[in-house]
């Protein structure tokens, strides 16, 4: 399995592909990501029309920041147009919704290949179903096929709710042993992995301890419904200035002459190994990351 290239997903903003107002303001925004959504955003008489609109959008001006194309399901009346057009539009991903297999990513990468779509045209699949979590040992492993287009996991916590009829709570208690089990399958198959939405964006404290449980689950990011939400996910998801300043220490200490070969060294009283090196590294790189994005 290659590694992938590190991109910033802290902030991955859903604009409904139908409202004007909402794609004329993507220049303006700060998130690093938006999915342009074709799919529960749109009422069924106006899918043809948002998808035109978004051609016209990719046919004007790209948006600055990463950007995803939700399509309806494959198995949908709009799902085969959908894909074609996007694959058209050349976003950097498409999202795929009610992904239950595999075999889904596959069908899904065979159109592509089938019309030549570039290859850095990845996919996301949302997990989204009952049936979506207890197969994410599939998709982890579809992930580390060579040439494998998916490149992301997305929780669809509201539809989760709704299918399972559980309670979630304030502190999605009951939401979080699927969560865990959306971040263990993305680490598994080398892919990010972003927390579901906060649907009142008016209320901040519930927003705020959702990105502060998110993060410690080991999402990359968090799925917004408002542009009120982007500095507080970018904020959040960012690493802290206290983990920046430990991880350069961590470098320091094994690239000290002394140290060269070693496979553990001491820091101000505690063991450190080579493994949090990699950690140091990869945390540095990502701030680096961040910050050449401008945000």
């Amino acid at each position: 399995m290659t590694a992938r290239p590190f991109r910033p997903r802290r902030s991955v903003l859903y604009v409904p592909a139908s409202n004007d107002r909402a794609l004329a303001k993507l220049a303006r925004l700060d998130c690093d990501a938006v999915i342009l959504d074709l799919e529960d955003a749109v009422a069924p008489d106006d899918k043809a029309a948002a998808r035109e609109r978004l051609r016209d959008l990719f046919a004007e001006a790209r948006p600055g920041c990463e950007t995803v194309v939700r399509i309806n399901a494959l198995s949908s009346a709009w799902g085969t147009e959908d894909l074609l057009a996007a694959r058209g539009m050349r976003p950097d991903a498409i999202l795929l919704p009610k992904v239950e297999s595999a075999r889904d990513i596959a069908d899904a990468a065979e159109a592509l290949d089938e019309t030549d779509a570039p290859a850095g045209l990845r996919l996301w699949a949302m997990v989204e179903t009952p049936r979506a979590v207890l197969r994410l040992d599939d998709l982890a492993e579809h992930a580390r096929e060579p040439h494998s287009r998916l490149d992301c996991l997305v929780a669809g916590t509201n539809d989760l709710v709704k299918d399972t009829g559980i309670e979630p709570g304030p502190d999605r208690r009951h939401l979080v042993p699927w969560l865990m089990q959306i971040v263990l399958a993305a680490r598994a198959g080398g892919l990010d992995a972003l927390d579901g939405v906060s649907n009142d964006f008016r209320d901040t404290a519930a927003f705020a301890a959702e990105c502060a449980a998110g993060r410690a689950m080991g999402f990359d990011g968090k799925t917004l419904i408002h542009p009120a939400q982007i500095a507080p996910a970018n904020a959040a998801f960012a690493p802290s200035q206290s983990a920046l300043a430990e991880a350069r220490a961590v470098v320091e200490a094994f690239a000290g002459p002394h140290n060269a070969g070693r496979g553990v060294v001491v820091l101000e009283g505690r063991m450190v190994e080579r493994l949090h090196l990699e950690q140091a590294e990869r945390l540095l790189a990502k701030a680096a990351r961040i910050a050449e994005a401008g945000s």
